[in-house]
């Protein structure tokens, strides 16, 4: 085995006793299941393997990273450095710190009845049998970072909305590197979204110290049910040295929905694996994201979505804007299985290549087993309009501000994806200052969420 996984292998076998100890007994119980599934893999995936056009997961998790495998307590000023708020909206916040749930004092008294937001751990130990059911059955150690996350696995964050709640506030998740030296985090977000529920999660991360070498191993698990509504917002603003691999599946019922905007606006190298099963009849997915990405960073999302049903609707946007001696990449496919007529799916990726050593690569797919379903995907990518850019030129407009304000254009439309009025707002305020050469994330001041003391 290639060191950058034997290491994590060394770990388990030698220190599996001091993992358990700290876990729930039904996080333990998928443990062993998921060794075997990395063992089983022999390796981590590599750049060029199928589905990784970019991202190399190899040479992401190889450093020698710390886990804070006897939970330790990490320093974090949570309350006054990171109290996140978006302007006119009140959210239900959570701060994981590391892969360490820690609720906003507020939190459990301002949950409605019907809504649970608190540690999976907590939640193995209260609701074992629905732990037990809904953990792990749709990552189910499918890719060798899934494994991995399941082996390691010790707490995260469970949310549930129970039947017919439509919970008005929107859950708000802050996740924050603070650690004193160079650590993976092993987070994990388990989601259920009952019958006629609605929910709207929004994911921060952030990087509070710069100093350092961090890792993010992310799964996330959605579970909605017939007629539930899920809105996801993810936005990634963390320092260069912080690498994610961000794993998402969802499964949804019939007549459920699912949309997702994410945001890649500063950090290091990031992988984002979507997995979307439509597997109920009316059930519609809705994917939106954009990347701008400078330096040498790279950012690969990879999407999957499976229309298992009939009548069913999915769209799919991702744009990118690459500078620099960025790299990014997409993969796309849509299966649209046996059965599943009526089906109503398009995929768009669009790429700008504004620095001269800048490279995109763009694989949509369509993968169709049935008659009478509409389905499109394309995929384009170029530098700035040269006319549009000499027209702005000749009314007076800066060269580098007139490519800014392109670039910007560029992006709306995913931003006007955004449902929640005022993280919208904040959305065009980041991509503005982004463009404008400011870092997000260099400072609380300028984090995502408008983080203020």
């Amino acid at each position: 085995m290639e060191n950058s996984l034997n290491q994590y292998i060394e770990l388990l076998d030698d220190s599996r006793s001091i993992i358990d100890a700290h876990a729930p007994k039904a996080l333990n119980y998928l443990r062993q299941e998921a060794v075997d599934a990395i063992k089983a893999f022999g390796r981590l995936p590599k750049k060029g393997d199928e589905g990784y056009n970019d991202a190399d997961p190899h040479s992401m998790l190889a450093p020698d990273y710390g886990l804070n495998i006897s939970r330790v307590n990490i320093p974090a000023d949570v309350a006054a450095s990171f109290r996140c708020d978006i302007p006119n909206v009140s959210t239900l916040t959570a701060v994981v710190v590391g892969d360490a749930f820690h609720p906003a004092a507020t939190l459990q008294k301002n949950l409605p009845d019907g809504v649970e937001v608190m540690s999976l751990a907590r939640a193995a130990d209260l609701y074992p049998d629905i732990t037990a059911k809904y953990l792990n059955s749709l990552a189910r150690n499918s890719t060798p970072m899934a494994a991995l996350n399941t082996a390691l696995l010790q707490d995260g964050v469970f949310i549930r909305v129970r039947r017919g709640v439509e919970l008005e506030k929107a859950v708000q998740i802050v996740n924050i590197f603070s650690a004193p030296a160079s650590y993976m985090a092993v987070r994990r977000i388990l989601v259920i979204a009952e019958e006629a529920s609605s929910l709207r999660l929004l994911l921060c991360d952030h990087t509070q110290r710069r100093d350092h070498d961090y890792a993010a191993s992310q799964v996330i698990e959605i579970h909605a049910a017939e007629g539930a509504r899920v809105e996801l917002y993810d936005v990634e603003e963390s320092s260069p040295r912080t690498r994610r691999i961000n794993e998402i599946f969802a499964d949804q019922k019939k007549d459920s929905s699912f949309s997702m905007t994410s945001s890649s606006l500063a950090g290091g190298d990031s992988l984002n694996r979507i997995r979307i099963n439509l597997a109920g009849e009316g059930a519609s997915a809705e994917l939106a994201a954009m990347v701008i990405a400078s330096g040498e960073r790279r950012v690969d999302n990879n999407v999957v979505l499976s229309h298992a049903a009939k009548h069913c609707t999915s769209r799919q946007l991702f744009k990118y804007a690459l500078f620099d001696n960025a790299r990014g990449a997409f993969g796309g496919k849509v299966v649209v299985n046996e059965g599943a007529v009526r089906t109503d799916a398009a995929q768009t990726n669009r790429n700008l290549l504004i620095g001269d050593n800048a490279t995109m690569h763009s694989d949509p797919q369509l993968e169709i087993y049935c008659d009478d379903v509409k389905a499109s995907h394309g995929a384009t990518t170029g530098q700035l309009d040269a006319q549009a850019l000499f027209y702005m030129r000749s009314r007076g407009i800066p060269e580098d501000e007139a490519r800014r304000m392109l670039v910007q254009a560029f992006m709306m439309d995913v931003v006007d994806s955004i449902r929640l009025d005022a993280l919208r707002d904040r959305m065009r305020l980041l991509v503005e200052k982004r463009l404008g050469g400011s870092d997000p994330a260099a400072s609380c001041a300028d984090c995502s969420a408008a983080c203020k003391k």
